[in-house]
């Protein structure tokens, strides 16, 4: 079981995924501001490997189903 699965059809959208990683940013900056840096590192380390994974490494077109019956 993985933590956070973001081959899941949920994150097909482009917006989702566009919202998701702004989101972690912004909450990194929020938390920057506010002077928990540990927390503001962590959500920048999310929206970092939320980035790569959702705009290098995301495939649109796989359907996990068909990957499961092989």
């Amino acid at each position: 079981m993985k933590l956070l699965d973001v081959q899941h059809p949920f994150f097909k959208p482009l917006w989702r995924r566009v919202a998701i990683v702004v989101f972690c940013f912004a909450w990194a900056m929020v938390e920057f501001a506010m002077g928990t840096p540990f927390w503001g590192v962590l959500f920048g380390a999310t929206g970092v490997f939320c980035g790569w994974q959702f705009f290098v490494v995301f495939d649109t077109k796989q359907d996990p189903k068909e990957e499961r019956e092989e």
